[in-house]
């Protein structure tokens, strides 16, 4: 039996465990093992979104990495949205571009998504990364992103390429 399907059928039998297992998951069960992880405990507990939460607050940068790009996999609605709103709120621009993936995108209201693009452009995170972005993209953040090109003109720096595109 792998590293992986005993760390999935020990949080089968007590979903207690997935707090020893998931910190280790990557490196023991290689990658998508968090992810599978997720989904395990996802059917196996009544409150997923505690358990998630739990591990996320627990979990370092690369673990929380991991919950917010496993989001969209896990049928959980909006109510992990506190863990994309802390993500949008760090410094780390792995963690901004995972919650402005495919759940952060689904479920973020109007203005916390152009405040998260806007979060992006100033932390030189390509706006490539930010799922959805045509099909959210509107007038308030079209404004936004005018702003902030004339705002780097007026300080004589240069508006990058992606936002230009954008205008």
């Amino acid at each position: 039996m792998t590293w992986l399907a005993r760390a999935v059928a020990d949080v089968e039998r007590d979903p207690e465990t997935v707090y020893a297992v998931f910190p280790r998951a990557a490196r023991e069960g290689g990658p998508g093992a968090r992810a599978e992880l997720l989904r395990t405990l996802t059917k196996t507990v009544q409150d997923p979104v505690a358990a998630i939460t739990k591990l996320y607050w627990q979990g370092d940068a690369g673990e929380r990495l991991e919950i917010l790009e496993s989001l969209p996999q896990l049928d959980l609605g909006p109510a992990a949205l506190p863990l994309v709103h802390d993500a949008l709120r760090t410094n780390d621009t792995r963690l901004v571009a995972a919650a402005l993936g495919p759940y952060g995108s689904a479920w973020l209201d109007d203005h916390a998504f152009r405040q998260g693009v806007l979060k992006c452009v100033f932390m030189s995170v390509p706006l490539t990364s930010v799922e959805g972005l045509d099909r959210r993209f509107d007038e308030e953040l079209r404004r936004m992103l005018a702003d902030f090109a004339a705002e780097r003109r007026a300080a004589g720096r240069p508006v990058p390429p992606d936002v230009l595109e954008r205008l």
